[in-house]
């Protein structure tokens, strides 16, 4: 048995979906069904039953779960635990940043920076929230923002920001307008950026907009955000993006399409600091933790 057929467990019993757990390993669902079954194989347990519309864990995956957690833990901690034990007493560590991070949420990442700088020199790095928080499991990262929703047990989070969305749609077709009904969009298409891009959220917000009526879609690939702006100025479409105005997220917007409130539809993307839980708990984030509860005690709204 591979180490990676764990991850590949992990991902799919944490998810309950292949296409979600694809997306979070950055691989093709086809691939990761073959090693789910050769895991199964080499187990001689059946670990998922699965149909067209769901998957469940079987009694073996129930059992399997628990122990897989323990030795990825196990495993991903050997980096940062030989830091603590080797390391000089002032070090660097590293926090993720999703793009479109508000500047209200970075100023509060600035004053968590300057606080703990006589501990440690917190340093930014870049990335999908999947990447970064797969980079916290693997103990390369210290901290990261990520979109939530983020569902691992072995990470802890603290939200730090919720932002209200709006529907992107045609200035042209909606001129004149302060906002829109998610009633008046039945009959237009939903666009969404490529998957690698997206948010977990986003996940949700479909399977939202599918029980309220929206089946038409669009995904997009090979581009970014605005790509998405592109389809929806010249045809019946529609997405969602931040509401506020000085969301880095509106750059994506170009000048044929505008982003409405929509007042019969609630639809909010929240952010939180995601970390490992036992590096906080008598681990080396101990202190660093206890200081980023302090500075984003009353997350952001917007």
């Amino acid at each position: 048995m591979e180490m990676l057929h764990l991850r590949y467990f992990l991902a799919v019993a944490e998810e309950l979906n292949f296409t979600a757990a694809a997306r979070r390993l950055h691989m093709a669902t086809s691939p990761l069904s073959q090693r789910i079954r050769d895991l199964e194989h080499e187990l001689g347990q059946r670990l998922f039953d699965r149909d067209t519309h769901h998957v469940t864990l079987t009694q073996a995956g129930e059992t399997l779960l628990p122990i897989a957690r323990d030795v990825l833990d196990q495993v991903n901690s050997i980096p940062w635990r030989l830091r603590e034990a080797t390391g000089p007493q002032r070090g660097t560590m590293f926090l993720g940043m999703p793009a479109g991070v508000h500047p209200d949420l970075r100023t509060r990442v600035n004053t968590l920076v300057e606080r703990v700088r006589e501990r440690v020199d917190l340093k930014r790095w870049p990335g999908v929230t999947s990447a970064l928080i797969d980079a916290v499991r693997e103990g390369k990262l210290a901290l990261t923002l990520a979109r939530l929703p983020v569902s691992d047990p072995a990470l802890d989070q603290l939200p730090v920001m919720s932002e209200r969305l709006g529907a992107v749609v045609s200035a042209d077709r909606f001129a004149g307008r302060d906002s829109v009904t998610l009633a008046e969009l039945a009959d237009f298409t939903y666009v969404s950026a490529p998957p690698e891009v997206l948010p977990p959220y986003f996940d949700v917000l479909e399977r939202e907009l599918a029980d309220r009526g929206i089946r038409k879609r669009i995904k997009l690939s090979g581009t970014d955000y605005s790509g998405v702006s592109e389809v929806i100025s010249s045809s019946m479409s529609f997405s969602f993006s931040m509401l506020d105005e000085d969301s880095p997220m509106r750059g994506y917007r170009i000048a044929d399409v505008t982003v409405l409130p929509v007042t019969d539809f609630a639809a909010h993307m929240d952010t939180g600091l995601v970390w490992l839980r036992e590096r906080a708990d008598g681990g080396d984030l101990d202190d660093i933790v206890a200081i980023a509860r302090e500075v984003f005690a009353e997350p952001i709204v917007r």
